[in-house]
């Protein structure tokens, strides 16, 4: 998804740069929101990981992502992944995603659709599942959930249509996807 890397003259920084569309990526056409092609939140924790290991940063701590990234039906968009200089007391450093259009000239502003924060070294451990499906989690029926999601807007096509089981227990909902 990123194609080029640059390391930023005046800041301890990078900046990392790429083109989407659905000719390039067709399998973006998969993933659809109320007739418009979205970029899927999974695309944008991909090129923040991406942007994070070119640097020495293996770990995603954190991505809010604040604006869905809409696909234009002809052409593309610019991408760019900024990774700011390291905190000094945190040990991290900030990760921003933008966009324009592709045959934007060079007084089009971005569009800011994520940021979060890259760190080093393993993961935070999650608490643990001994037993599956979890103790006390009831049965989800999800034979008709695909169904239920196009009706309301959100088509998924073949390549997100991975949920093979589903739990619930109180507010929690556990999955198997492949």
């Amino acid at each position: 998804l990123l194609g080029a890397a640059v390391g930023l003259a005046d800041v301890d920084g990078f900046l990392f740069t790429g083109r989407l569309s659905v000719r390039t990526h067709p399998w973006l056409a998969d993933h659809v929101v109320h007739g418009a092609v979205v970029v899927p939140g999974t695309a944008f924790v991909e090129l923040a990981i991406r942007a994070g290991d070119e640097v020495g940063y293996n770990t995603l701590e954190e991505l809010i992502i604040e604006s869905p990234l809409i696909l234009p039906e002809h052409g593309g968009v610019q991408v760019q992944v900024a990774v700011g200089a390291p905190e000094q007391q945190a040990g991290r450093r900030p990760v921003t995603v933008y966009s324009r259009p592709q045959d934007a000239t060079a007084d089009t502003d971005w569009t800011r659709h994520a940021g979060g924060f890259l760190g080093t070294g393993a993961a935070a451990a999650s608490s643990a599942l001994n037993e599956w499906p979890p103790q006390g989690a009831d049965p989800v029926d999800v034979g008709e959930i695909y169904q239920d999601l196009a009706t309301a807007g959100l088509p998924y096509g073949p390549l997100f249509q991975g949920l093979r089981a589903a739990w619930r227990r109180d507010r929690e909902i556990f999955a198997e996807v492949a």
